[in-house]
Order: structure tokens, then C-alpha cells, then sequence
């Protein structure tokens, strides 16, 4: 395996344990006293690249334990490297400034997602019916939603959070064509390139519609007959795409080819890491994470660190390792939308995430210490209290469900746009 889809670089030697006090420029953290999720870091290893990254280890932890090959390898060869940076480092990359306050897109990025997904679900109607899909309006709305996201990518990523189980299949690919156009903002493609990337994202699983309903949605484990079935969606979505006049021709690559694998075990034409396409490497790593987060017919959704673990597990075999941690660099560790339980006790949804500090994002309180509900408040965990470091810290990500938290209602009472305008945000 080559070195750009390979995160580490394999040793024959024991990573050696080091106190933090004598961590020195140039040495590669192979391993934490603590599991990595739940350390402050974005990735699993990574060199020190200056004195803020050890600054950023001693503050997290008493002693981690260093790779001593690979940082001679990173030290001989630094435009070789594979080393991935501490969070903040990443901080400092990447920075895209959104042109206009969350509060004044939020709205608009409401009407856009809803007016969307409609859409999204009148396509499946039509494919349902033996229609074909007019490309000339799915591109229409998908460049509305690059407008939203190239604006402030928070306020499109938060209404990804509104999720409804029954109306999973529409608001998945609606989901994905969202995140797809954030990661490729990310990536600084250029706009008509996101409009591409959207619209891959949006038509990914039209064939779904061509799987009969009691397979679609089982709750239980498919039968062998049924997963076959089931994996033709691949080939009925690039048949179906190729049939609409004037389709993107890359939407209909990604359509046959979001469930090949690099390692070549995927479906349904067993491609190898050379044959899949860039927007297909993107749209898999979405599509995985939207599946993966989302509550289904037949399993509940993983938190979003416990989809980043399983993800990045599959880096190399399945996913593309240099996009799925760009991916995660996109998204942070908090997303927007998150329910999040502060060391306080209280429980808070994030708002907005900070680019410049990732851990401290804008957050609106919704039940106090004791879980009970409490007027809105926006807190902006970095400027609390005027001061650069607040009192208020996120402790981890917990399930909405868990506190009988139903983010939809807030939003259609128009809760959080009050709660946003009562703060001045």
C-alpha cells in the first residue's frame, strides 16, 4: 500500500513511552495515556511539528508514547510524511470565513433543505412511476444549496441533524449531497465543481427505487436473494441516470460505483483504488457517514465519534484515507447540530462551529444541571465570559433520544432562531 492511503507507517520497533515534559520537536505521538476519541486530537497519530503541538499534548496528557522509526522516517524525509497534524495545527488550515452571520442564513438554508428534499422526493416518485429525472431542475436546486453552503456551510449542516426514520431513503441522498458539497468546499473546489460534486451526491441512490419495498426497508438481516437485490440499486441508478436528458455524466459514474472499494471487494464490478473516480471516493465517505449516524428500519445511528472510528477503520481497504480525514477536518469533532453534555451537566445542541478553535464552538443551552428544560441561552464556549477560555467545556456527544430532545420541534417553534436573536448573534 502506498503511502497516500496508508495513515501509519508500519514499524518494527516498540513505540517507546515518554513523559510529556520531555517531548521534543519532531517526535511522532503513536499513542496516548487515554483513547484517542477522547482526547482532543482529530487524528490517530501525528508528528510535532512545533512547540504549540506539545503544548496541546502536555495540556491533555502526563506521558504518550512515541514512535521512534517513524519519526526518523518523518525527520529524514519530511516531503514524505504522513504524519496528520494536532488539532491545532489543523486549526490553521482550511479556514474558510462564512460571508454571512449563521442567523441570517439559517432561514434561508431551512427553506433550501426543505424545498430540496421535496424535490429529492418527487424524483423517487417520478423513477417509482418509469419517469425520468429533469436534470436541468436537480441542478437548479443543488446550485442553491452551494450558494448556502459556500455562504455559511454551518447553517445547511445543522438541518442535516432534522432527521426522520420513515423518510430515510429521500433525506439520506438529500444528506449526502449537503455534506458532499461541504467536504468539496473543504477541498477548495471550485464552484461549478461543488454544483458536480452536489448533484453526484443527490442522484447517488435513485436506483433504491427500483428495490422492492419489503427489501428495502426490512428490519431484519437480508436473505442472500435479497441482498442481491438490494446491491443492484448500483447498476438500476446508473440505467436510470443514463436515461435523463442531460445528466451530469460523473453523477452517473457515482450512481454504478459508491460501493466499490479501494481493496477491490466492493460492488457491483469489483473496481480497484485506481479505477474509482474522485466524486465516487467523496460520495462513499458521505454516504457511509450519513448511513452510519442515521437511525434506520433496522438499527438505531451511531454517535457521530462512533461513526468516525468505524470509519477511519476502514481507511485503506474501503475508504480513501486522505479524504475521509479531510472529511473529518470539515466537519469537527463537534458538528453543528450535535447534542452535547457540558461539564456542567447541563445539555446544549451546537450552533456554529469555531474555525479557528474546534473545541469551542457556539452551543445553545437547552436543559440545565439537572436535565430539566430551561430557557434558551447562546453561549460561545471560547469568548464566555469575555474571556478567551469560558468556564463551560463540552464533555462529550450524546444521543438527542436520550434526553427526549426533539431538535425538529425547537426549530419549528422558531425556539433557536429566538434564542439566537435574544443573544444579538
Amino acid at each position: 500500500m502506498d503511502d497516500k492511503h496508508n495513515i501509519f507507517l508500519t514499524s518494527s520497533v516498540e513505540p517507546m513511552q515518554i513523559d510529556v515534559h520531555e517531548l521534543k520537536v519532531g517526535m511522532y505521538v503513536c499513542k496516548l495515556d487515554k483513547p484517542w476519541l477522547e482526547s482532543g486530537f482529530l487524528f490517530q497519530g501525528f508528528e510535532l511539528k512545533n512547540q504549540a503541538d506539545i503544548d496541546a499534548v502536555k495540556k491533555e496528557c502526563k506521558f504518550v508514547f512515541i514512535d521512534v522509526e517513524k519519526q526518523n522516517i518523518a525527520l529524514k524525509n519530511p516531503q514524505k510524511t504522513t504524519a496528520y497534524l494536532t488539532t491545532g495545527t489543523l486549526e490553521k488550515k482550511h479556514l474558510h470565513p462564512p460571508k454571512t452571520s449563521f442567523i441570517k442564513e439559517i432561514d434561508r438554508a431551512a427553506y433550501t433543505y426543505g424545498k430540496t428534499s421535496d424535490l429529492v422526493r418527487s424524483f423517487m416518485e417520478d423513477v417509482q412511476m418509469g419517469k425520468a429525472i429533469n436534470a436541468a431542475v436537480a441542478k437548479k436546486v443543488v446550485a442553491e444549496c452551494v450558494n448556502s453552503i459556500i455562504h455559511t456551510p454551518d447553517a445547511l449542516l445543522w438541518m442535516t441533524q432534522l432527521k426522520h426514520r420513515d423518510m430515510y431513503t429521500a433525506q439520506h441522498s438529500m444528506n449526502v449531497c449537503v455534506l458532499a458539497i461541504a467536504l468539496g468546499k473543504h477541498l477548495n473546489l471550485a464552484e461549478t465543481e461543488l454544483n458536480n460534486l452536489g448533484l453526484c451526491g443527490m442522484m447517488h441512490d435513485m436506483g433504491k427505487m427500483k428495490v422492492p419495498l419489503e427489501i428495502l426497508n426490512k428490519p431484519a438481516k437480508l436473505e442472500p436473494k435479497e441482498l442481491v437485490v438490494m446491491q443492484s440499486h448500483s447498476m438500476w441508478g446508473g440505467k436510470l441516470l443514463i436515461a435523463s436528458k442531460d445528466m451530469y455524466a460523473g453523477a452517473i459514474d457515482v450512481a454504478r460505483s459508491h460501493h466499490e472499494r479501494l481493496d477491490g471487494k466492493g460492488y457491483p464490478s469489483g473496481l480497484n483504488d485506481a479505477q474509482i473516480t474522485p466524486y465516487s471516493r467523496i460520495v462513499t465517505i458521505v454516504d457511509m457517514y450519513d448511513a452510519i449516524s442515521s437511525d434506520r428500519v433496522y438499527q438505531k445511528g451511531r454517535s457521530h465519534l462512533e461513526a468516525l472510528k468505524i470509519m477511519t477503520d476502514m481507511c485503506g481497504t474501503q475508504l480513501d484515507t486522505r479524504l475521509t480525514y479531510s472529511f473529518i477536518e470539515c466537519i469537527g469533532i463537534y458538528p453543528p447540530g450535535s447534542i452535547v453534555e457540558l461539564n456542567s451537566g447541563e445539555i446544549a445542541v451546537v450552533i456554529e462551529v469555531n474555525a479557528h478553535h474546534k473545541l469551542k464552538p457556539k452551543i445553545m443551552l437547552l436543559l440545565d444541571e439537572d436535565k430539566q428544560r430551561r430557557s434558551l441561552h447562546l453561549v460561545d464556549l471560547f469568548l464566555e465570559d469575555g474571556m478567551e477560555v469560558g468556564n463551560r467545556t463540552i464533555k462529550n456527544i450524546v444521543r438527542a433520544d436520550t434526553y427526549n430532545i426533539n431538535l425538529e420541534e425547537y426549530y419549528n417553534l422558531g425556539l433557536i432562531g429566538k434564542g439566537l436573536l435574544s443573544t444579538g448573534a
